[in-house]
């Protein structure tokens, strides 16, 4: 897959469709870009061009923890990537962290963006309190315990560096104690503003876009209804439609949605081609 130097870092990506409006899809939690393959190659048999991409720390993209706030870095290399591509504004898909790091890129730099389509928003204390611990305190208790060669030999880091062996020297060149307090760092920016509705924006930024948008619920305990709910009501210029609507008693209901991506797929289609004509 091709790579780029994006703000420092090697991010590899993908474009799927030969042309046609651009699309970016970008998966939830710490999921590389095969997250939301066949999502993205659905689109792109509908005459878009798809990006999607490893964020940073993600996949086979490189590792670097700068700045207080872990998803704003990711809309900032997701602008400077579209910037590189040369595609002009395009249509921001997210899901969960995709979701808040699209926000954020709508917030920062509403000029590159034609539209939201955003699914499984995060929100409220239970999501709060998993994914401070998933994204952040079990690696600041792994290099507590056991220095760099624990972190590298946690799921996530272990692949990452089979995905891309440099990673295990950025680690280990980063050592443990920058690591730990890179790691502290993110963790005090997500827990600051992992109580608003929408996780990690507030109301009064959330009401200040004015980008059309499509926000489409969770199900689950990470992603419940109220949050994709809050995020339609906030954002003015947007519509609200379900895709699954039995809540289940599970952190993330991976299948359920990888059950239902031609579904949503066509949610997003109609969304966008509704846009086109306009």
């Amino acid at each position: 897959m091709p790579v780029k130097k994006i703000r420092g870092v090697d991010i590899v990506y993908e474009i799927l469709g030969d042309s046609g409006p651009w699309v970016t899809v970008t998966p939830g939690g710490r999921r590389g870009l095969v997250g939301e393959c066949t999502l993205a190659g659905l689109i792109a048999d509908a005459g878009y061009r798809v990006l999607i991409h490893d964020r940073r720390n993600m996949g086979a993209s490189g590792i670097a923890f700068p700045g207080d706030n872990e998803s704003f870095e990711q809309a900032e290399d997701l602008l400077a990537l579209l910037q590189e591509l040369g595609t002009g504004p395009a249509y921001i898909a997210g899901s969960s962290s995709g979701a808040r790091m699209s926000i954020l890129l709508a917030q920062y730099h509403p000029e590159a963006v034609k539209a939201l389509l955003l699914w499984r928003v995060t929100g409220g204390a239970y999501a709060a309190g998993r994914l401070a611990f998933n994204y952040y305190e079990q690696y600041i208790e792994a290099v507590t315990k056991g220095g760099i060669d624990a972190v590298l030999a946690t799921d996530h880091f272990a692949a990452m560096v089979k995905a891309n062996p440099v990673n295990g020297e950025t680690l280990r060149g980063m050592g443990a104690e920058a690591f730990k307090s890179a790691m502290q760092r993110w963790l005090a920016g997500f827990k600051a503003d992992c109580d608003f509705p929408v996780a990690g924006i507030s109301p009064e930024n959330m009401r200040a876009i004015t980008l059309p948008a499509i926000v489409i619920p969770g199900n689950d305990k990470v992603h419940p209804q109220a949050p994709g709910q809050a995020a339609h009501r906030l954002l003015s210029n947007s519509e609200y439609q379900e895709v699954l609507t039995q809540q289940i008693d599970a952190d993330v209901d991976f299948s359920g949605w990888e059950q239902a991506t031609g579904t949503l797929a066509a949610r997003f289609i109609d969304f966008l081609r509704a846009r086109d004509r306009a």
